[in-house]
């Protein structure tokens, strides 16, 4: 059987993906399974993908962007005229020869040549949609999906008939850190409540800025693991270093990017967690039980991170701060009234794992094999 996947290529898109390979392969270790990819060339995408297994194919992909402005104007009349069309002939060629039984989409505008041309082929079609308010991809795309699995009790837009709640897809390897093996590889005293902030691949800058404007009292009380974003990291790296004195430098432990092996461990450690408020993270931090303070990125398309975070928030699993409502020293007079509070932790903790949905991988990957 052949099943070809398909995204929008950031790692919101690409994770799920990879927890549901791993799900068919632990349901199915026996079955002659073929996997294939197809979406926006992203060079870490492919290493991770392949080490699944996964026979990675590049279409051109464009998107319609909505905001007004001439660079904006410019770079849809490409889009439109050049990179759509060229990215649905890749993707026919791709499909004709790959010959898929069935397709699986997370959505984004990347995914958009390989679904149409998949559906034009009269293979099954399959759709995730991560959020509460679901993109204008799926949107559109729904209407050639045989079913549409959604993250969220509440999600919108979608029919009840089409759509199935099955939460977000996480790597269940996240599970299995533990804070003796991240205590060791990263240096943690441990004698500190542990904060693990992730900024995001979009907006870190921000929470940077705020972290970094509080750092040193900050670091008074806890012990902080920053992943900061691949950009400007070394200039931000001196500049905290700058600021901190040297008795609290081992308390701070700032990294550019996690992989899963480092992010299990450190998962593991974490007494609280700030994020923003993707689908991905929400549910890798309630899968771990883990209380959390969520600062939606405000510029996320239909508002979907608000929507994200008070879903969450609402079940009593998080705080949420936005960011416009944000000032440094509140964020972290939060962090220290929640640690001195223990029994809400514990509230948080309890209602984040209810909120979990820990059959998401497996679900999808029986409708997929079944071709439902």
């Amino acid at each position: 059987m052949k099943i070809l996947f398909t995204g929008g290529g950031t790692g919101g898109h690409i994770f799920p993906i990879i927890a549901v390979i791993r799900e068919i392969g632990r349901i199915y270790p026996n079955e002659n399974l073929k996997f294939f990819y197809l979406g926006p060339r992203n060079s870490l995408h492919s290493i991770l993908l392949s080490q699944e297994g996964v026979k990675v194919g590049w279409v051109l992909s464009g998107k319609i962007r909505r905001y007004l402005g001439v660079l904006s104007i410019i770079q849809n009349f490409i889009d439109i005229v050049l990179k759509i069309p060229i990215g649905f002939l890749q993707a026919f060629f791709h499909i004709f020869f790959i010959a898929p039984d069935v397709i699986f989409s997370k959505g984004g505008y990347g995914s958009f040549p390989a679904v149409i041309s998949g559906w034009l082929f009269l293979v099954p079609i399959f759709l995730h949609e991560s959020d509460v308010a679901p993109g204008l991809s799926n949107r559109i795309l729904s209407r050639f999906a045989k079913k549409v699995f959604v993250s969220f009790d509440n999600t919108e837009f979608f029919t009840p008939e089409k759509m199935i709640v099955v939460g977000n897809p996480i790597r269940k390897e996240l599970l299995e850190g533990s804070k003796e093996k991240a205590q060791k590889l990263f240096k943690i005293t441990q004698e500190k409540p542990i904060v693990l902030i992730l900024g995001g691949s979009q907006g870190a800058e921000r929470i940077n800025d705020t972290i970094l404007a509080i750092l040193p009292e900050l670091l008074k009380n806890f012990e902080v693991l920053h992943q900061c974003g691949e950009r400007n990291f070394k200039e931000f790296k001196k500049e905290a270093e700058f600021m901190i004195s040297d008795d609290l430098k081992k308390y701070y432990h700032p990294f550019s990017f996690l992989q899963e092996p480092e992010l299990k461990e450190i998962y593991a450690a974490t007494d609280i967690i700030v994020s923003r408020a993707g689908s991905g993270s929400i549910f890798e931090i309630a899968a771990l039980g883990k209380p959390s303070i969520l600062i939606p990125l405000p510029e996320s398309a239909q508002d979907h991170q608000v929507k994200n975070a008070y879903s969450f928030s609402q079940a009593g699993a998080a705080v949420v701060f936005e960011e416009e409502n944000l000032t440094p020293h509140f964020l972290l007079e939060k962090l220290k009234y929640l640690i001195s509070h223990p029994q809400e932790m514990a509230v948080m903790t309890q209602k984040a794992k209810e909120f979990f949905k820990p059959d998401a991988a497996k679900k999808i990957a029986e409708y997929i094999l079944s071709g439902r």
